[in-house]
């Protein structure tokens, strides 16, 4: 049996419970009669009797009024594109002049297989005299000759997506329609700048930033070690539009329901991820990328998107800041104001009792056995905005989003929408995720020892570590914000302590230390620091103990470094140091541990990243101290330079240079190069780069639009990952 009648037959048989089957494809379309008669047609009529559409002017052009007044005017896409809630023109030439008095015409707006008035997917809309805000209406602005222009207006809550437009005209005999026309299709999106849009943001900044720039920044490394790159999100990019109406398509997600923010966020956090109904991006957290690109080599969502989009098959492979990237290019796209956020030290913890537990042998080591909870360096999540009409006043605004697999919510691997305000204030009770969210940024590390006996001893909780620094980048610059005021309140706060009791009492669990023994040792404090250190040489730990007594201590002090994947899970332990630090009363000694590039350059992770746990024991009162910190290696960036004149046009090029910093040679090294609405991605497979020496790759092209635009490069290899470069080059006016 061929594929397509086995979907007909899906599809055919309708249940008892429905009229029609279910309306979830914006693609598919019905036939329109063009003449729809009343009863029997007499022999002499002739519809040519009659007024008549001629032709249709959309006014699309991207310097026209429409787009213009919309901001839809950077979509690289032919057809009309306006956002609801705010009025449109259009031009109607008939084969007459129109007569008010004996004619009668009106628009019909479909969408759908299935259009319906009930459910938003069939508008009929008759011309008046007054344009109501915020509600479907036409009126005509200008009259001339055979021509009439209208001014329509869309309602402030309508369905989002692709709408087919009829003329129809009204004969004592029938109605006469037009053509199906797919120039005069019309997407209708979101509305930022309308204040009865559920995602209506105030200020024209941030709706520049949030809404319509097309380049972002993630942050990654770790607290200690910063780090940034830049993502094209292209959400204006050619066919990007359609792929991701077709997401919601994906998702099954009614036509009706395509008008809420707060469902299209939902459904989009799934379909984001392959873990259920085969998504956009299949996660790979293993190191190993066969038959796909490594997530670090990725430079924007354009490339992911439409290759979805044509395949319709997951897209091999993403980690949390490419699902993260590709959803704000889906969510800024459809007109939803979004943000991409970093959380440092992201708790991922497997039974939300908002303590992360770390065991502890008798030496003082961490037991990787027993330890199943993780830290990640970092988590990336984005923020959409809208108003929360299910949840109380007040908690409208950042909802958080995650569209990276990690837990399941109601069956499915997806997260959110979820108020930032009711996280931060322990509302956890509100839909959808939040005490996950909760858990994310505000766990306690616990780190215990069992003692010969079985009994379970505390030696440590850490109530800082988790959700340090939470941060996006700045409006209107390439800066970071930090944001974590806004998901918490100051450490050690009454209001802090508030939040948590609301969580707990809206069933957040969370183990009181009250029943287990735990006296930490008071009157010394330890802390590490790691060098800063380039990908390829010999670094430092400096341990630092401050012994406040006046009691003469020795601590017997374990350093265990370990490679790690960003998430914090161990691939390898490469330093295992152990010595006695003598700590005399009242005072404050350090002590330097080296790290050589030859213990852990073999055994490298892509993000370079490390973890240090430091476990001392004072052998005078047996208590244990104990400290983790993540740390990343610089590692080096591309040069990106430009030659010849940069002239909208006119052939320029892009000058890519890297010299290989590490002791062994780069095979198979695969380079990228972007730049949304200048370049689209060119790729380069360079088979081998020796040790020292440097590559050089030219890049000739043509760009289309002048203004500042973003060139984004990055290179990558099995030995050598999360290698970017980036230059903004200003294309003049030709």
């Amino acid at each position: 049996m061929s594929e397509t009648t086995r979907t007909e037959e899906k599809k055919l048989p309708l249940n008892g419970r429905r009229a029609i089957p279910p309306i979830n494809s914006n693609d598919e379309e019905n036939d329109v009669p063009e003449m729809e008669a009343f009863g029997l047609i007499p022999r002499g009529f002739n519809p040519r009797d009659y007024l008549r559409v001629v032709d249709i002017n959309m006014f699309k052009d991207p310097h026209e009024i429409n787009k213009q007044q919309h901001h839809t005017d950077k979509y690289y896409n032919p057809k009309l594109i306006v956002r609801r809630g705010q009025p449109f023109q259009i031009q109607i030439d008939f084969n007459r002049p129109y007569n008010p008095q004996t004619d009668q015409f009106w628009l019909e707006y479909l969408m759908g297989r299935y259009p319906q008035q009930n459910k938003g997917t069939y508008i009929p809309i008759l011309v008046g005299n007054v344009l109501k805000p915020g509600e479907w209406g036409a009126k005509i602005t200008h009259r001339e000759n055979n021509s009439i222009r209208l001014s329509i207006m869309s309602s402030a809550t309508c369905i989002i997506g692709k709408f087919r437009l009829y003329v129809a005209v009204w004969t004592p005999f029938g109605i006469l329609r037009t053509r199906r026309n797919s120039a005069t299709d019309t997407y209708i999106l979101f509305n930022p700048w309308c204040q009865q849009d559920a995602v209506y943001l105030d200020d024209e900044k941030e709706r520049e930033e949030y809404v319509l720039n097309d380049v972002g920044i993630v942050f990654h490394g770790s607290t200690e070690d910063i780090k940034s790159r830049s993502w094209s999100y292209g959400q204006f990019e050619e066919n990007i539009l359609d792929a991701c109406l077709f997401l919601m398509d994906k998702a099954e997600l009614e036509l009706s329901g395509r008008g809420n923010p707060i469902k299209i966020c939902r459904v989009a956090s799934a379909v984001i991820n392959s873990r259920d109904e085969n998504g956009v991006i299949a996660g790979s957290w293993d190191n190993t990328y066969d038959y796909g690109v490594a997530p670090s080599a990725w430079t924007g969502s354009v490339d992911i998107l439409l290759e979805y989009y044509s395949s319709k098959k997951p897209v091999r492979y993403g980690q949390c800041w490419v699902f993260a990237g590709v959803f704000n290019t889906f969510l800024r796209c459809l007109g939803i104001p979004a943000r991409l956020i970093t959380n440092y030290s992201s708790a991922h913890d497997n039974n939300g009792n908002l303590r992360l537990d770390f065991f502890l042998d008798d030496e003082g080591k961490v037991d990787t056995r027993l330890t199943k909870d993780s830290v990640w360096n970092y988590h990336c999540w984005n923020e959409a905005w809208m108003t929360r009409p299910d949840l109380p006043v007040g908690f409208g605004g950042w909802q958080v989003v995650d569209g990276t697999p990690q837990e399941t919510s109601d069956g499915m691997y997806r997260c959110g929408p979820a108020s930032v305000q009711a996280i931060k204030h322990g509302h956890v009770c509100f839909q959808f995720d939040a005490p996950f969210v909760y858990a994310e940024v505000n766990s306690d590390i616990f780190y215990s020892r069992r003692e010969k006996n079985g009994t379970q001893v505390i030696e440590k909780i850490d109530t800082t570590h988790i959700g340090q620094l939470i941060v996006t980048k700045e409006v209107g610059g390439d800066g970071m914000m930090d944001i974590t005021e806004e998901y918490k309140f100051r450490e050690g706060s009454d209001e802090e302590r508030l939040a948590l009791e609301t969580a707990v009492m809206y069933g957040v669990k969370k183990q009181s230390t009250q029943d287990t023994a735990y006296q930490p040792q008071k009157d010394v404090d330890m802390d590490f620091q790691v060098q800063k250190a380039v990908l390829g040489n010999d670094f430092k730990v400096t341990i630092t103990f401050r012994n406040k007594s006046r009691n003469f201590y020795t601590a017997t002090t374990y350093l265990s470094g370990n490679l790690v994947f960003y998430t914090g899970v161990t691939k390898s332990e490469f330093k295992n140091h152990s010595f006695s630090a003598k700590l005399e009363p009242s005072s404050s000694s350090s002590f330097d541990v080296v790290i050589k590039s030859s213990e852990y350059m073999s055994d490298l992770l892509e993000q370079a990243s490390f973890h240090f746990f430091v476990t001392a024991r004072i052998n005078e009162t047996g208590k244990i101290l104990a400290m983790q910190k993540a740390t990343v290696l610089e590692i080096p960036t591309l040069r990106i330079k430009t030659k010849g004149e940069l002239v909208a046009g006119k052939e320029m090029s892009v000058i890519v240079e890297f010299t290989n910093p590490l002791k062994q040679t780069l095979e198979n090294v695969t380079l990228r190069l972007e730049g949304p609405g200048v370049l689209r991605t060119t790729k380069k497979v360079f088979g081998r780069i020796p040790v020292n020496s440097t590559l050089t790759w030219e890049v000739k092209f043509i760009p289309i639009q002048p203004g500042l635009r973003k060139l984004i490069a990055s290179l990558n290899c099995d030995a050598l990952r999360h290698v970017y470069g980036e230059l903004d080059v200003q294309i003049q006016k030709p």
